[in-house]
């Protein structure tokens, strides 16, 4: 999942400040405390958490294969805001960032709580779903029940994880990574098969069965590093960077990402079939997609590591997107096409999100401020995420015709969303205008000497 790497330390994301939940451990000498960075202990939860990552993120990244589904059937078909399904789901678990983090800070005692509390909530979620028959219970089940159960199982997940791995953070959650592209190479194609066979009721119990029989067993072995009586003493935040113009250039620049992000893992398999192709096909572009974000996002977080600058790596990265939704996926009328446009999409479009750290870190050098800034960061993403559905659902035509541009039905979405990524490269640009504007102005000046004024 991409949040992870706003946690990470290391060599993608080594500038966040962990959820240092055990901040202070009073009254527990070294010795008691299990070992970190290896270990029977911290292998066996960053394997259970590897297995959590997989499963259920895998699940709402391929929805897009559910959508294609729901868009054929009979008391769905026509409605174009299927999608908000979907990004109810994925932005909730970022919008929820900055609601969770704080609590999980507050109350580390009670984190196995808090996963069992959440767990369970997303498997409801899914057997709840499977009676839907309406487009508004789908949202409220797979998409809202579902999105709060894992924002509140998640984020204790991980806030383990960096209890126990600390020096070694960085391999840590680059195995974390993988786990979601592992996952995404897989799941659209299983759950394309399933759905065609036996329909979206008998496909959404066979997942919820199947999450419960993979991962409750694997709950008993998410136990903290420190004992749960300890008290842990939490930082006070600095605010400050809120009157820093950067962090306004940087979240209106996010904001505006995150309205587009999302659209093309949305409709992807939709188009697909809009063209001729089968819904395999487009089940496999999901696929290509998931396996070049993980790509995109470990090249630009090692880049970002390599202290270059940060404005220029966030250009490069919504530049080419742009170029790739307004050309690669507007005029793909071949496989061969989107299959480019998944690879080029997924790897520039993916290390936007991997540079949150440094973003961070740019706006304050003060520990809980770039943490606070991170959470934040989230929130704006998570926001444009859940309106992403009713935006692009509005803009979906009515009529197909392969040989127009972004197949004439998908013409609306495909524009916003190149023009989202065009724009919120175009805002990083912002940071440059002083400098432009001195430089601007030394030539004048320059100028009026030389004619002698």
């Amino acid at each position: 999942m991409e949040l992870q790497e706003h946690f990470q330390t290391g060599p993608q994301r080594d500038d966040i400040p962990a959820m240092e939940t055990q901040q202070e451990v009073s009254e527990v000498t070294a010795h008691s405390l299990l070992p970190c960075d290896g270990g029977i202990a911290a292998w066996r939860l960053l394997i259970s958490a590897f297995v959590f990552e997989a499963l259920l993120w895998g699940f709402p990244l391929s929805f897009g294969v559910f959508q294609n589904y729901y868009s054929q059937l009979p008391q769905f078909a026509g409605h174009p805001y299927i999608s908000i399904v979907g990004t109810t789901a994925s932005g909730i678990s970022y919008i929820g960032a900055p609601i969770m983090i704080p609590i999980i800070k507050r109350f580390a005692r009670h984190r196995r709580i808090m996963i069992w509390a959440g767990w369970p909530l997303c498997i409801i979620g899914l057997v709840a779903g499977s009676f839907a028959q309406s487009l508004g219970a789908l949202i409220m089940t797979q998409g809202i029940m579902y999105g709060l159960g894992f924002v509140i199982f998640y984020y204790p997940i991980i806030s383990m994880v960096n209890d126990f791995w600390v020096a070694r953070r960085g391999m840590a959650y680059g195995i974390l990574c993988s786990a979601s592209g592992l996952s995404g190479t897989v799941m659209p194609f299983a759950f394309e098969a399933m759905l065609n066979k036996y329909g979206y009721p008998t496909t959404l119990r066979a997942v919820a069965v199947g999450l419960v029989i993979l991962t409750g067993p694997l709950i008993p072995l998410l136990k903290t590093r420190t004992p749960d009586s300890d008290v842990s003493v939490v930082a006070r935040t600095d605010w400050a960077f809120l009157r820093v113009r950067l962090f306004w250039i940087y979240t209106a620049s996010n904001f505006v990402n995150g309205f587009g992000y999302f659209i093309p893992s949305l409709y992807l398999p939709s188009y697909a079939t809009s063209i001729g192709l089968s819904s395999t096909q487009g089940a496999l572009l999901l696929a290509i997609m998931s396996i070049a974000q993980v790509l995109g996002q470990t090249t630009f977080g090692y880049l970002s590591d390599r202290k270059l600058p940060i404005n220029i790596l966030l250009i490069l990265s919504t530049a080419m997107s742009s170029i790739a939704v307004f050309v690669c996926w507007g005029f793909a009328h071949t496989f061969g096409l989107l299959i480019l446009f998944s690879m080029v999409y997924g790897y520039f479009g993916a290390g936007y999100v991997a540079m949150w750290a440094r973003m961070g870190t740019a706006v304050s050098s003060e520990p809980t401020a770039a943490f606070a800034a991170f959470g934040l960061f989230n929130l704006g993403k998570g926001v444009g995420n859940v309106l992403t559905g009713p935006i692009s659902g509005y803009l979906i035509g009515d009529v197909s015709n392969e040989h127009r541009y972004a197949a004439m039905k998908f013409e609306g979405t495909v524009l916003f969303a190149g023009t989202c990524m065009l724009v919120s490269g175009s805002t990083i640009l912002l940071c440059y205008m002083k400098h432009l504007s001195n430089m601007f102005s030394s030539l004048s000046v320059r100028a009026a000497v030389t004619r002698g004024d």
